[in-house]
């Protein structure tokens, strides 16, 4: 008789979660991304210390939980955990875009959390499957020589995220963060402000074309008169053409400036564009793109930079990769961009002085599931 009821209790313990579980459904994805990288920065003028490294490095790999609900009506609930992990250290930290929210057939979706805004839109394809530290984000994403992060370059925190419908090739994004591009709120603490940030980004994708536009405004918390702790604004213009042979043209514009959050005095002013394009055929990929920052009108000294950067990927398989990337960065005198991740995920966290010029090539491996 006590098996019997055992038996029950263990059975109605399973079941019980198992029913409860199937009203709304999971989807596991992510990749694994990583390989080996070296490192070298020409024109090295340190007393100390050395010019090159090189090693294994993670690619930002990822595993994402995707959860939702059907709410009737074409509605649904909807939340996402974006864990990154790190192949090489072993680091674990949910550190991905991470929200939770609605989602409707008419009327879009709406939700709160952590996400990527505006810093991204490129149109290239290179890092995809090559290496991160080849992004043209490397030059577009930041301004004074280099020396800050419009939109952190990253996720923005505290956002409030609403995506339109599409529209017959039309959507928009239009994003609000309490806390700017900072971290947790700090109305209360930071005495001398209620910050915040909007980002607006319209797109129209048709079969072969893309065309769009992101508007980009932070004001942190507590903000101050440095490049770090000023209010930004970015505009960025991108679109891309698809022919049909395998062959994609893409065009990049993007104005950045930065001004004193107490006293209004200009920081940073300083253009960039970037040139991508890339080829595929068969299991074969060619990616390269080209990126100039133009001397910033606000900073004292010459801060222009250059990037180019190409990257061969052969696919295995329609989940499984293998990459050759090299790229390279010019710095004026002043200048002191760096490859996008270097210092997070890749082999620069030495940091650069200004006027030295980067350079890598790595071999990358990419399995999606």
């Amino acid at each position: 008789m006590k098996k019997k009821l055992l038996a029950v209790a263990v059975a109605g313990a399973l079941t019980a979660p198992v029913a409860a579980f199937a009203q709304s459904s999971v989807t596991i994805t992510g990749f694994f991304k990583g390989g080996y990288e070296s490192l070298k920065y020409g024109n090295y003028n340190r007393l100390t210390g050395n010019a090159s490294q090189h090693g294994v490095v993670d690619d930002s790999s990822r595993v994402i939980f995707n959860v939702r609900e059907d709410l009737g009506g074409g509605l649904s609930a909807i939340g996402q955990v974006d864990m990154r992990f790190s192949i090489d250290m072993g680091a674990l930290a949910a550190s991905g875009n991470n929200h939770v929210g609605l989602q409707s057939k008419s009327w879009g979706r709406i939700f709160v959390g952590r996400q990527d805004l505006h810093y991204f839109g490129r149109e290239s394809d290179m890092t995809a499957k090559a290496s991160l530290r080849t992004d043209s984000i490397s030059i577009l994403a930041f301004a004074g020589g280099g020396a800050t992060a419009i939109a952190g370059a990253t996720r923005t925190a505290n956002v409030v995220h609403y995506t339109t419908p599409n529209w017959g090739g039309f959507s928009m994004v239009a994003a609000y963060s309490s806390s700017g591009s900072g971290g947790n709120d700090a109305d209360i603490a930071s005495g001398v402000r209620k910050g915040s940030a909007w980002n607006l980004a319209p797109v129209y994708a048709a079969n072969n074309w893309t065309v769009g536009y992101s508007y980009w405004r932070s004001k942190p918390d507590a903000g101050g008169n440095t490049l770090a702790t000023g209010d930004q604004r970015g505009d960025r213009l991108f679109g891309s053409y698809k022919f049909p042979m395998g062959l994609k043209i893409g065009l990049a514009w993007d104005k950045a400036k930065v001004k004193g959050a107490l006293n209004g005095t200009e920081l940073s002013n300083r253009t960039a564009w970037s040139l991508p394009v890339s080829y595929t055929w068969g299991n074969h990929e060619i990616h390269a793109h080209f990126d100039k920052a133009r001397n910033d009108k606000a900073t004292v000294g010459d801060d222009a930079a250059n990037m180019f950067a190409l990257a061969y990927v052969y696919n295995l398989s329609k989940r499984t990769s293998a990459a050759l990337s090299y790229a390279r960065i010019n710095n004026k005198a002043a200048a002191n961009y760096t490859f996008f991740t270097s210092a997070a995920l890749g082999l620069g966290a030495a940091g650069i002085v200004a006027g030295e010029d980067p350079r890598m090539w790595g071999l990358t491996m990419r399995h999606a599931f």
